[in-house]
């Protein structure tokens, strides 16, 4: 009698699993904004496709290296007990390998094909993310998101900088947007699995502060990420449709902030505003992107 146990197949979608693809593509789409936004025509074949190639990697590299460090965690909770490391499709050690070779072939391509300061802009993000935030960050402080969301506001700085080799007052506007849009973001997510994230003594505002202190938070930073989306349109950055789109986007962002805030009875109002501040900030990009080129069209 064979007694040898089969060991099941690698599944090349486990591996495309473990990089987050959902939310890489935003941090792409943001990079890809920056890119263009950051010169007034076309930027360049060769920094768009290897500055887009980079960044993608390195933040499926970052990712996958999260995938690892939270493994343990992460089959407690219902939100991530069926990720491919916790259900056994694939080793800590195979996930460890991928996530290097996407790092060094992320940092290769940023260093050689675009510019060195993109590459080292990179690798600090990366690591602010896979171990700053995931190691440490994320266990040790309610704030973890706040302080932790430089590293995923750092993509269309790093987009910048891949044409301009540069970081100017336009990228780090870029960087501020998504760096305030990151706590509410994430904040309604919070609410919705709070218990969760309780369960594994994992430090967020709603577990350590209650759920009333998280979404006035998520109130006032939804205010204030209003009035920061006006600033493009302030200082000369974009034009009439860029603003309308931010303050129709923002308006409906504040009312779903306002709704949290006032209704705590509604258990499917967090996931609800989670879900808009994906779309809303992908919106939000997308007129940047479409004003800037509208402008230059009408400057012709």
């Amino acid at each position: 009698m064979n007694t040898n146990v089969e060991t099941p197949p690698v599944d090349w979608r486990d591996y495309y699993e473990l990089t987050k693809p959902r939310v890489v593509m935003l941090i792409v789409f943001t990079a890809i904004v920056g890119m263009f936004l950051s010169v007034p025509g076309w930027p360049g074949i060769q920094p768009v496709v290897y500055g887009t190639l980079g960044i993608g990697m390195a933040a499926s590299s970052a990712a996958v290296f999260n995938h690892v460090l939270d493994h343990r965690t992460d089959i407690l909770m219902m939100r991530t007990r069926g990720r491919p490391l916790p259900q056994g499709k694939l080793t800590i050690r195979s996930a460890l390998t991928f996530a290097s070779v996407l790092c060094v072939v992320a940092m290769l391509l940023l260093w050689f094909l675009v510019n060195p300061l993109t590459a080292v802009l990179t690798f600090f993000s990366l690591i602010g993310y896979a171990v700053i935030y995931t190691v440490w960050l994320k266990r040790a402080t309610p704030q973890n998101i706040v302080i932790g969301g430089a590293a995923g506001a750092a993509p269309p700085v790093l987009g910048w900088t891949t044409v301009t080799n540069e970081v100017t007052s336009g990228s780090l506007l870029l960087f501020l947007i998504v760096f305030v849009w990151t706590p509410p973001h994430f904040w309604a997510l919070a609410i919705a699995r709070l218990e969760e994230y309780a369960k594994v003594d994992i430090p967020m505002l709603p577990v350590t502060h209650g759920e009333a202190y998280t979404r006035l938070n998520i109130l006032l930073y939804s205010i204030l990420l209003l009035l920061v989306t006006l600033m493009p349109y302030l200082i000369g950055m974009s034009g009439l449709i860029y603003l309308v789109t931010a303050l129709g986007l923002g308006g409906y962002f504040l009312y779903y902030a306002i709704r949290l805030y006032r209704d705590h009875e509604n258990d499917e109002l967090p996931m609800a505003m989670f879900r808009y501040s994906i779309s809303y900030l992908g919106f939000l990009f997308t007129a940047l992107l479409v004003d800037h080129y509208f402008i230059l069209q009408a400057s012709l």
